[in-house]
């Protein structure tokens, strides 16, 4: 019974926190800190105003029921303060936080029901395969950690009635050898739906550390709804001036560069990726673009809507590009797009002027499930 109730409170207590976490998602989200908490599995969230109940043990010289002579209404474990205990009450209240560890499934099954996000539905399956025990039927022999109890105990019943030894008034049934049946499995390897995620981002003049913070925590939360909706997922990223490169994540969040911007070369990357490592018909592809708008000319942009046009949009399952103002870009790229595209479902543009707009960016981007 005590294990029941400890188990119907916590539980409860879960839903405390999943709900407190709800009402303030658009704060998490916005927030970079909570990147920083993040582990393999879970995320330290910190949550105010949350208090558990906590039994401490006074001194016995105190005061109170059980303690000695004491009156009705007299305050339990109240006495003047012991030396280097402090002095004067404050008149503030103080600030409880509460840290929880949650598990990114978790965090991201929240953020789906938040943002009313839709399940996606995946295609390529041929790449990646798993290993998984199937059971087919019940043997004879097998190792007793795979011991069918009900075959096992029908079998001595049956014998043992047969035999006439069964007593119903003492109903004690002995499996012998004979009578223990084992559960037999077959090894298979069955294809997993599996994904990768190109990220690229503007790193040149133009791009500041406001900028790519805002790249980060939104990178952080895409990432997180994308691998609960994978078994298997990889991650690619990219960085780009006039020249584009492929680095390792933490590069890819503290580069600092400088000098013009030229689009296609992270586009003409992206494509020799899917080529040659992530085909459409084996991949769910998804590239995330982020910059502040700013091109080297017309002949660059041209040359990046033929590249999306013919060669990223047919192999990808959605394409979204994400601009971010600045006060030394032109945010001129999304509406080259937005003209090129205006009609055309596989490519997503949001544009995030602030930390603020992370959060509909983010609705932008996964809330059509592809």
């Amino acid at each position: 019974m005590t294990t029941n109730k400890i188990g119907r409170d916590h539980s409860r207590f879960r839903q405390i926190v999943r709900g407190k976490i709800k009402r303030e998602l658009r704060k998490y989200i916005t927030q970079g800190e909570l990147i920083g908490r993040k582990g393999k599995q879970n995320v330290s969230i910190p949550l105010p105003q949350i208090q558990l109940p906590k039994f401490r043990y006074g001194s016995q010289q105190k005061g109170g029921v059980g303690q000695g002579e004491g009156e009705e209404g007299q305050p339990l474990g109240q006495g003047q303060p012991q030396p280097g205990q402090g002095g004067e009450a404050g008149e503030q209240p103080g600030e409880h936080v509460l840290e929880v560890d949650v598990p990114l499934e978790e965090l991201a099954e929240i953020l789906g029901e938040e943002l009313e996000l839709p399940r996606i539905e995946p295609k390529g399956k041929k790449a990646i395969t798993a290993e998984k025990d199937v059971y087919t039927g019940i043997h004879r022999q097998g190792p007793e950690s795979l011991r069918h109890f009900k075959r096992t105990f029908k079998r001595a019943l049956l014998r043992e009635v047969a035999q006439g030894t069964y007593d119903p008034d003492d109903p004690l049934v002995i499996p012998i050898r004979e009578d223990k049946r084992y559960r037999a499995w077959k090894t298979q390897r069955q294809p997993e739906a599996n994904a990768v995620i190109i990220y690229m981002m503007d790193v040149s003049g133009s791009m500041g550390f406001e900028q790519k913070e805002i790249v980060r925590i939104e990178s952080f939360w895409l990432d997180t709804w994308l691998r609960s909706q994978y078994e298997n997922i990889e991650s690619r990223y990219i960085v780009h001036d006039a020249a584009a490169k492929e680095v390792d994540q933490h590069t890819f969040f503290h580069i600092r560069e400088s000098g013009g911007t030229k689009i296609s070369s992270a586009y003409e990357l992206c494509k020799r990726l899917i080529d040659e490592q992530f085909p459409a018909d084996e991949w769910n592809v998804y590239p995330f673009h982020f910059s502040d708008g700013d091109n080297w000319g017309g002949d660059d942009t041209r040359r990046c809507v033929k590249l999306l046009d013919e060669e990223i949009l047919p192999n990808c399952n959605v394409f979204c590009y994400g601009q971010v103002k600045s006060a030394y870009g032109s945010g001129q790229f999304i509406k080259d797009l937005r003209s090129s595209f205006d009609q055309d479902e596989r490519i997503i543009l949001s544009s995030i002027s602030s930390r603020d707009e992370i959060y509909d960016s983010i609705k932008d981007f996964l809330g059509k499930g592809k």
